[in-house]
This record gives structure tokens, sequence and C-alpha cells, in this order.
């Protein structure tokens, strides 16, 4: 079934955002409060098993079925020189991926996730968004079904990664377009683009947001005329999790800048979101700041593919652990008084 077979069914989706289960946060609470250690003594791994059993709507939340998706996609903005490699690596890199050979396979593997790839009309890029829209409506509310798709029956935990070359110029046109600022404040080297290659990023975002300022900015509005097939399909899959109570980690500032469009209008979209790290990439920790999220880990990684989010993966197996086969002090016959 099609989540979202229009723009309206879209919209409706954002305007009826469910919540976390509160029970199963007070009964995790309870139980972190009864387990064999100080309040409080594992820190954020305490919160991060409560958050999870909220969304997961049991006090004991379960790490059995995680699935890391990874959409590919190629932009249009690509001709301008806004990256250091030629589109043709995003194919590459997929072949890569499928193959076992890039960074998120083996960690992926390291961490227990299962891995999808998702490659999108690779061979036919958007348009470039300095002239006109990336994508049509047809093409957007593909691309948004593509990423709902990876929502499965009986999910734990959606990790959501990308690649594509050219896609931090689209992310910064969206934060850009979402939260304001100039384009130097959100563009960065991306691929490792020199000084030269960052002044190209910024008249192209600053060309494409002048070209689509007078339009509607509607999250489907401003995702269609400057974002990426990938990053419309990580949006999609974020709100399908969010439909199915599957709590979601981000990676770095291209997954995170999917969301900022619906951020923008319904911040309450990042609830059952963590972000996994904070990049390298200089937007994503002013990214981060908007959409109030606190990463997990700052680790200086700036690769993409949700590899990233794969490895704050480890710290919330940590927590779940924790929580789940920790001994209470009735149990361990502790006393406390």
């Amino acid at each position: 079934m099609t989540l979202f077979p229009t723009v309206a069914a879209f919209e409706a989706a954002l305007e009826a955002l469910p919540a976390a289960d509160e029970a199963a946060r007070g009964a995790a609470s309870l139980r972190q409060a009864q387990l064999t250690k100080p309040p409080g003594s594992l820190g954020r791994l305490e919160d991060l098993a409560v958050f999870m059993a909220g969304w997961q709507g049991r006090e004991r939340p379960r790490f059995e079925r995680a699935r890391a998706a990874i959409f590919a996609g190629n932009h249009g903005v690509a001709v301008h020189g806004v990256s250091a490699f030629p589109v043709s690596v995003t194919t590459q890199m997929v072949e890569n991926f499928r193959h076992g050979g890039a960074a998120i396979n083996a960690l992926a593997d390291a961490v227990g996730l299962e891995l999808v790839i998702a490659d999108i009309d690779l061979e036919t890029p958007t348009a470039d968004f300095t002239t006109g829209p990336a994508m049509d409506e047809a093409a957007c509310l593909a691309a948004l079904n593509i990423g709902a798709d990876v929502v499965v029956p009986g999910l734990d935990l959606l990790v959501v990664g990308e690649m594509g070359i050219g896609n931090s110029t689209s992310a910064a046109a969206l934060c850009l377009r979402s939260y304001g600022g100039t384009a130097a404040g959100w563009v960065g080297p991306g691929t490792g683009v020199d000084v030269a290659g960052i002044a190209r990023k910024i008249a192209v975002v600053e060309a494409g947001i002048g070209r689509h300022d007078d339009f509607l900015r509607t999250p489907f509005e401003t995702l269609r005329r400057v974002g990426g097939r990938e990053i419309v399909a990580i949006a999609g899959a974020v709100v399908a999790a969010r439909l199915a109570g599957v709590p979601v980690v981000l990676d770095g500032f291209i997954s995170s800048a999917a969301i900022a469009p619906i951020a923008a209008a319904y911040p309450a979209i990042v609830d059952h979101c963590i972000a996994g790290h904070c990049s390298a990439e200089p937007g994503h920790e002013r990214l981060l700041r908007a959409l109030k999220l606190e990463p997990l880990l700052r680790l200086g990684m700036r690769l993409g593919e949700g590899s990233g989010a794969a490895v704050a993966v480890g710290v919330i197996r940590s927590a779940l652990a924790a929580h789940d086969g920790m001994a209470t002090f009735a149990e361990a016959g502790v006393s406390v008084a």
C-alpha cells in the first residue's frame, strides 16, 4: 500500500503525528529507579532506555530487528562544480554497498543492523534547482514512498543514511529555506571541496533560494524544490517510522537536513529521533541546535552513508542491555535502607 498517495495525505500525516507511550515511559523510568545503581549514574544511557521504551510501547525495549536504510540519488546542481567528485561516484559507491565493501557495511554488521540500499533513478539526476524545482510533484511523492517502504512490521529501530554527489549543497539549501540565515552559514566542504568550491556552493544555494523564494514554504514544496530524491526518501522514512512507532537514528548533516523543512513547521517530528552524532560538516552543529537534538557522539566523522548513526547504535544497544539485564535491588538482595 502506498502510504502517501497524494500531497494531501502526506500533509495529513504531519498534522496527526502520534506521541510516545507515556505509560511505557513511566514503567521504564520506574524500573531504572529500581536497578542496582545510584539514580542517574548511567547518565544518558538511562534516558535512551526510557526513550526507546516510550516509542516501542514496552517497559523493556528490545533490539531484535533493526535496520539501516541507505538511500542514494543524484543531483542536477552537480553541474556547477559543487562536489570534488563526479556524479558517477554515486553509482560506484552503491555497488560498493551492495558488495559489502563500504564503511556502512562493516559498521552495520558490527552492531547488528540489517542493511537496505535504495538507489533512486541514479541515471536521471534531479533538475538543477537554480533554474526550477528539483522535482515535480509525482517524483517527490515517489521518493517519499520509497522511503516509507523501508519501515516494515516488527522493526525495533531505524537508521537512515544517504549517498549522493551534490547532496550537501541541497542540504544547505533546505536548511536555509527552513531556518533562514545565510548560505555561507550553512555551506561546508562536503566531500572536500576547496575554497573556490565552497564559493561555488554558496552561489548555487543563494541562486536556488532566490529562484524559489516566492513559492509556498510547506515541507513538501521545500523538499521538492531544493531537495534530492534520497533526501526526500529519508523524510518519508522518518514520517513513516513515526506513524509506526519506530524510533529513528539520524546520521549527519544531510540526513538531519531531510527533516528540517518538516521540523520548521512541525517541531514534534524530532520527538522519535536520536541524533546519532554531530559531524564535522560545519552546518550540522547549527542544524542540531535548530532541531533541539543533542547528538550522542562527536567523533569528527563526515562520511555520510549512515556511518555515524551506526556507531551510535552501539551506545543504544548498551543502554538497552543495561536496562533489561541488570538486577533490581530486590532481585539482588541489596538493601538501600
